[in-house]
């Protein structure tokens, strides 16, 4: 485990899981939102976004979470992980819910400085409207992972649970 794709909609633990094994790997985590977003929830402009990605994935160590499909192609031509958080609609929106109110007015670890966590109609909406294709775009990597790749479709929180738990159990046997 050297390039970690993490992908899954909002909500669904991805960057809570990117820093979890960032911390029993010892690999760079990256966080799509970074890229994404600029000082005062200003979105980068896609092709500078796709360039900082790219530069991302060129790497050779990382774990990488989050959207930005134009990217993921490459991303999983790189990858020899691929984590797929395909959680339900009800938990992911619950999870939403409870870190907007967790970090209201500041800025999460996973953003730009700049960026508070504020309630963003916006933002619900975009979850709702795209619930299924979302969920059919991350689901579609995976019979385009190569054969060298290890792909996990993690569908429940006690399924995360048991996969960093095995992966802190190997890293300790190899320690």
């Amino acid at each position: 485990m050297r390039r970690v794709m993490i992908v899954g909609q909002p909500g669904s633990g991805k960057s809570t899981l990117a820093r979890r094994l960032g911390e029993r790997t010892g690999l760079p985590v990256i966080h799509i939102d970074m890229i994404h977003w600029q000082s005062g929830w200003v979105e980068r402009p896609k092709a500078q976004k796709v360039a900082m990605a790219t530069e991302v994935e060129a790497g050779e160590a990382w774990i990488f979470e989050g959207g930005l499909s134009r990217t993921y192609d490459h991303r999983l031509l790189r990858a020899d992980t691929l984590i797929i958080l395909d959680l339900p609609l009800w938990l992911r929106a619950w999870r939403v819910f409870r870190r907007t109110l967790r970090h209201y007015g500041q800025t999460r670890p996973d953003l730009p400085e700049g960026c508070p966590e504020r309630f963003n109609l916006e933002f619900w909406k975009w979850i709702w409207d795209t619930r299924h294709t979302n969920r059919a775009q991350n689901l579609a990597l995976i019979p385009k992972a190569g054969p060298g790749t290890e792909v996990f479709h993690l569908t429940s929180s006690k399924g995360v649970r048991h996969f960093v738990n095995a992966i802190a159990q190997a890293t300790l046997h190899r320690g």
